[in-house]
C-alpha cells in the first residue's frame, strides 16, 4: 500500500523583493508660479502684460519661482539672503 506523501514544503521569500531597485522618480509637480498662471489663464506672451501677475510676483519673488527673464523685465531684486522659516 502506498502512504499518501506530504504536501511539498513551499519556501517563503523574505524580505522585499524591491530591495536594491533604484526608485523611479517623482513626477514633476507644477510650480506655484504656473499654476498662478492657469488660474489667471496666461499664455507666456501675456505674462508681462497682467497686473495681477506681477502684484503676485513682487509678493512672493522670495518665496517662489519665478521665471529670470520676466523678473529682468518687471525690474523685480530678489532678497538672496532671505531665509524662510520651515
Amino acid at each position: 500500500m502506498v502512504e499518501p506523501s506530504a504536501p511539498p514544503a513551499i519556501k517563503r521569500r523574505r524580505g522585499n523583493p524591491n530591495w536594491g531597485s533604484r526608485v523611479p522618480p517623482a513626477p514633476a509637480a507644477p510650480t506655484a508660479f504656473e499654476m498662478k498662471v492657469r488660474e489667471l489663464h496666461l499664455t507666456p506672451e501675456t505674462y508681462a502684460s497682467s497686473t495681477e501677475l506681477r502684484l503676485w510676483c513682487e509678493q512672493n519673488k522670495n518665496h517662489h519661482y519665478i521665471p529670470e527673464w520676466l523678473l529682468k523685465k518687471w525690474r523685480l531684486i530678489v532678497d538672496s539672503d532671505y531665509i524662510t522659516a520651515a
